[in-house]
């Protein structure tokens, strides 16, 4: 299995700080690099973080506030530079298609006919691997889920006891049926992982159906609950409840992202403290230039 992990380019919301960048996450997933709401300077942050052009095939923006795509240009214009040759997807909300054009040809530089863009509307959205679903939010926002195919897992003493070893295995796996044996009594379902990326929202069902079961997920937390009347005016989530979606939804690693400038390092642990409150997993606080695997599969 190809490496899986989350590459953290910056933490900030609206306003970056000295020690925290806008925003910009790369998750790395089985060779494709997916890039997240690449904010203002994200092109120098992929340099400290020893990321390329080259290492990214999908542009994810979930809105066009500026701290998740002022940072567009840059990237797209290296990606040109680089001379990346394989196909660059560019996903984002289709409202905001005027703003889009605009960031995307922001200066002159030699184009690339390497983007791809696929503006996403409605509801529920799929892009291969890729679903995004509607959030909460002043402007039209999406979530982002990364899925993997569910397959099975193959259990040995089952195989031994009808025989079947070598290239059998591989032919049962292909075909589903060796010598009468089919391969549901030699295995057991094995879900894919998942990965979801929450930005910029108030609670709501989407939110939770995104999370749902996944083994990381990268959510915003722009604010303690002492601003809760500030957080549900400009449509966006406390520490509190990004553990409570992460407790309901039953997920395995959470990253906390998206801090507000009012915050320092040293408001980390009542951060922490907050999310304790709802969810006893495993908790990630964010700094620019962190890297988070994915958790090792369940077996």
């Amino acid at each position: 299995m190809s490496s899986r992990e989350l590459v953290i380019l910056g933490t900030s919301s609206a306003v970056p700080t000295r020690h925290r960048n806008h925003n910009g996450y790369l998750l790395r997933w089985d060779g494709q690099g997916y890039l997240f709401d690449p904010g203002e300077g994200t092109q120098r942050q992929m340099l400290h973080a020893g990321v390329s052009a080259s290492d990214v095939h999908w542009i994810c923006l979930t809105h066009f506030h500026g701290d998740h795509c002022l940072g567009v240009p840059g990237v797209i214009q290296r990606i040109a530079r680089d001379r990346v040759r394989h196909p660059v997807r560019a996903v984002f909300p289709a409202s905001g298609a005027d703003y889009w054009r605009r960031l995307r040809h922001a200066a002159v530089f030699a184009d690339t006919a390497v983007i791809e863009e696929h503006p996403v509307s409605g509801e529920l959205a799929s892009t291969g691997p890729l679903t995004a679903r509607r959030l909460s939010h002043p402007v039209e926002s999406y979530g982002y889920r990364v899925q993997e195919p569910p397959g099975v897992r193959m259990l040995p003493e089952r195989l031994a006891a009808h025989g079947i070893r070598g290239p059998e295995v591989g032919e049962l796996q292909r075909t589903g049926s060796v010598r009468g044996v089919t391969l549901a009594r030699c295995s057991v379902p094995k879900p894919g992982q998942a990965a979801a990326f929450v930005m910029d929202t108030r609670l709501c069902d989407a939110v939770f159906e995104l999370a749902d079961g996944v083994d990381l997920l990268v959510i915003e937390a722009t604010f303690l609950s002492g601003e809760q009347a500030l957080a549900k005016e400009y449509g966006h989530l406390t520490a509190f409840e990004a553990g409570l979606v992460a407790a309901q939804a039953g997920v395995r690693r959470l990253v906390l992202t998206h801090f507000s400038e009012r915050y320092t390092f040293a408001d980390e642990p009542v951060f922490l403290e907050e999310v304790r409150r709802s969810f006893d997993g495993e908790v990630f606080l964010a700094r620019d230039l962190m890297r988070v695997p994915v958790p090792r599969r369940r077996r």
